[in-house]
């Protein structure tokens, strides 16, 4: 797992008071799948697959870290189904291909480490 020095430092200049929690993130999403690179992309981490984006980190405002899972900013037909069928309960879909998972705070990521790791994985894979 290599985490990008170029989002450690933005957020080290944020000192955001979700910092715990976007570390915790970030090593789960750049430990889940060895394909996975991190950047900066709206303003937050992004973590992309042969440079497709697939997941990007929105931390603002500060009340909360949201994962929004996704096939890419470019437009796409959108499937006739839901791209992953298990989403462990943690993900609200905005459509097919895109979903959002909320935290609001670290116990909330620690209490769904395991099923996010797979959620993750099962993203990565399905995602076109």
């Amino acid at each position: 797992m290599m985490k990008n020095k170029e989002v450690t430092i933005f957020l080290d200049e944020l000192i955001h008071p979700f910092r715990v929690e976007i570390e915790l993130l970030r090593d789960l999403i750049l430990g889940s799948n060895p394909l996975i690179t991190e950047n900066i992309k709206w303003n937050g981490p992004n973590y992309s697959v042969s440079n497709e984006d697939r997941i990007t980190m929105r931390i603002n405002p500060p009340k909360q870290v949201q994962l929004v899972f996704h096939c890419g900013a470019k437009t796409k037909q959108n499937p006739s189904q839901k791209i992953i069928q298990n989403d462990f309960g943690i993900l609200v879909w905005r459509s097919n291909d895109r979903a959002v998972a909320t935290f609001k705070n670290l116990e909330a990521i620690e209490y769904s480490k395991e099923d996010l790791i797979l959620l993750i994985s099962e993203w990565i894979k399905n995602a076109k």
